[in-house]
């Protein structure tokens, strides 16, 4: 499955990461768990450690709490790489369980390793959204592009996605994923109105890269309009690596792939009108002119002699004042439905 057949009006990247800890058979469930909860996208992420940091750069916070103190970011980066070969084998295990591959490069060899691939559609890490070489190179590809935005100011994202549109992607095949880059985010920090910004300010479709614990703010994000939703996952929470404390577990991220579904359709056409569901209850609960004491043939209607009840098959009461001052048409006891 690729980009181009993804149907579903939110698409959900269930992002993989480096939850594989460098191994193949870890990232293959990971495949696995990703389409059985009917995930559009299962993500990695593509790098070279000599291209992405250099030996001496500190680890971020979370990942001091997840790791070996003695370990470096160059060491810890290093120990995570997927190699050309792998990418093969991840790609080709997605197709025969139905779900898009895709993965985020972090440098500019790994971009090129991708596109070679036939990848058809790139994701942008937060962390480089102010490279200009990097953004250059994505968008010369021609393909659609989803930009992360954590940590970054709204003029900096006019910026980054001005360089976009530049270097040879529109503007129609840019979305922009408000994130914020701890992991996991506090609650407070979220901002889940910025989403709405974004999409308001550069007229670009937007999403929700989510890093907080639970499922909640995903959900919201899609009924606020996110077109996409990423969200890490795992296999188990407490193995060993920088991300698997603020993934979700299979079963978890199964939920939230439900919780979507019922949302988007939840939210519907926005047309205001009765429901197929509920338009046999219009003649029940609502309510008709009726007869309130015995009326004769000739009798005019008053308010001393009608009255408003259930069923709705007669006349609505919001005719009430036309049905006023009438001449009854034949004879009514009480109760009975008024007819013109």
């Amino acid at each position: 499955m690729s980009y181009s057949d993804i149907t579903n009006p939110v698409a959900i990247i269930a992002e993989a990461g480096v939850n594989h800890n460098g191994r193949i058979d870890l990232a293959c469930r990971l495949i696995d768990e990703a389409a059985s909860a009917g995930a559009d996208f299962v993500k990695f992420q593509t790098f070279r450690a000599k291209n992405l940091v250099s030996t001496g750069a500190p680890k971020a916070s979370y990942q001091q709490k997840t790791t070996e103190d003695s370990e470096s970011q160059f060491d810890m980066i290093r120990r995570l790489e997927l190699r050309p070969e792998d990418h093969e084998t991840l790609i080709n295990h997605c197709k025969s369980h139905g779900i898009s591959f895709l993965s985020t490069p972090f440098d500019l060899e790994s971009i090129d390793l991708l596109a070679g691939l036939g990848i058809d559609l790139f994701k942008v890490p937060s962390g480089e959204i102010t490279n200009v070489p990097y953004l250059r190179k994505i968008a010369g590809h021609g393909r659609p592009v989803i930009l992360s935005t954590g940590m970054a100011s709204l003029g900096e994202i006019e910026t980054a996605v001005q360089v976009v549109i530049e270097s040879g992607c529109p503007r129609d095949r840019i979305t922009v994923l408000h994130c914020n880059t701890e992991y996991p985010t506090p609650m407070a920090d979220v901002n889940l109105r910025a989403m709405r910004t974004i999409r308001s300010a550069l007229k670009v479709r937007v999403g929700y890269s989510d890093h907080t614990l639970g499922t909640e703010v995903s959900i919201a994000a899609t009924a606020l309009g996110a077109t996409v939703v990423e969200k890490h996952f795992t296999l188990d929470r407490s193995m060993e690596g920088p991300d698997h404390a603020a993934s979700l577990e299979p079963g978890e991220l199964r939920d939230m792939v439900t919780a979507i579904r019922n949302i988007e359709r939840a939210l519907g056409d926005g047309v205001k009108q009765p429901s197929p569901s509920e338009r046999p209850n219009l003649k029940v609960v609502r309510k008709s002119i009726v007869a309130v004491v015995a009326i004769r043939k000739g009798e005019r209607f008053t308010e001393q002699n009608l009255t408003v009840k259930r069923p709705g098959e007669g006349i609505s009461a919001m005719r009430w004042d036309e049905v006023l001052g009438r001449a009854a048409g034949r004879d009514y006891e009480p109760d009975d439905l008024i007819e013109w």
